[in-house]
């Protein structure tokens, strides 16, 4: 049995490698991407294994099919960048690694919003410049007394509401799907402006679709709790970014920890040190005083790292051997 990685970093090879001894599996990696110019390097093999970060070409999906390749296994929980509807008519299935430590961006999420409640960057900031003065502008609030609104109530905002709640905070919630665990963490509303109009923390744990992208724009930044502040560690997609900026600077919003960015295909997980960033709004949101950005980097811990690898992989052999697998999401 032979498989291909592409996008592959050195910390996920090692892993990748460990996993095929124990496995007896071949296994090829690529640290570039699925591209029209590199899927001729999956000829020969039986499966594949992803890490896709924008969105994949159309025209890999027919070629795929005439390599006699029925699957794609995506290493993230995310699969947005994927055309599942074309993929399926080209007899391919899209996997990905729905549950690999949501404890890990739980944890993150809660440290970007300890940093901003407490002003953490400016006091750091003033530190740098001999500044050690007690004043108003690093005043900051104690989150147990804070009410946190979490959109998205799966793993990971689940996770994410027992580590608020732990704080003392009083949670509440919105999701489509109402989960009996979640109830028992949180309270409930009946709409998305419902839940942050009382909250002074917002964290985004919600899936992107078509229906929801820049959901969470001008008109919705308006409605918010003087002085709450936003938290994306889910998609890009569902913020709008210029309108996030302009929110922070007229005082709708007092910060923002936002992980995930809309356009951020071309420059993460990329060392652009010494290189011209060409995205006026990315660096905006990068240096806004108000804004915590961090790349795509919540869910990086040792544990996740490993689990995707091996998640993605299981599920490559679950189509070789089996037709399908439990993690196909087409």
């Amino acid at each position: 049995m032979k498989i291909k990685l592409f996008n592959v970093r050195g910390e996920e090879a090692v892993l990748a490698e460990q996993w095929a001894k124990v496995n007896q599996v071949e296994l090829s990696l690529d640290q570039g991407p699925l591209t029209p110019d590199t899927v001729k390097e999956a000829q020969g093999f039986d499966g594949i294994a992803n890490a896709q970060i924008e969105p994949l070409d159309d025209s890999i999906y027919p070629i795929l099919k005439e390599m006699g390749i029925k699957q794609i296994a995506q290493r993230s929980a995310g699969v947005d960048m994927y055309n599942l509807e074309l993929a399926k008519e080209n007899g391919i299935i899209i996997s990905n690694v729905p549950s690999y430590s949501p404890e890990s961006i739980a944890e993150f999420t809660v440290t970007i919003a300890l940093n901003l409640i407490r002003k953490v960057e400016l006091i750091r900031s003033n530190v740098k410049e001999h500044n050690f003065t007690w004043d108003l502008p690093i005043r900051g609030r104690v989150l147990g007394d804070m009410t946190v609104a979490i959109i998205g109530t799966g793993r990971i905002g689940l996770a994410t509401a027992k580590i608020f709640k732990g704080f003392g905070c009083k949670v509440v919630g919105y999701d489509i799907y109402q989960s009996p665990a979640a109830k028992e963490v949180l309270e409930y509303k009946d709409s998305v402006l419902e839940a942050i109009q009382v909250a002074d923390v917002v964290s985004l744990h919600m899936p992107p679709t078509s229906d929801n992208s820049h959901y969470f724009n001008a008109e919705l930044f308006k409605q918010f709790k003087k002085g709450a502040i936003l938290l994306n560690m889910a998609r890009g997609a569902l913020v709008d970014t210029a309108d996030l900026l302009d929110a922070l600077d007229q005082g709708f919003l007092d910060g923002a920890g936002i992980d995930t960015y809309e356009f951020e295909g071309p420059y993460v997980p990329k060392n652009f040190q010494g290189k011209a960033i060409t995205d006026e709004l990315f660096l905006d949101l990068i240096h806004h005083p108000k804004v915590i950005y961090t790349p795509h980097a919540a869910y990086y811990t040792d544990e996740a790292v490993k689990n995707l690898v091996e998640g993605a992989l299981n599920a490559t052999i679950d189509v070789i051997k089996t037709g399908t697998t439990a993690m196909r999401v087409n």
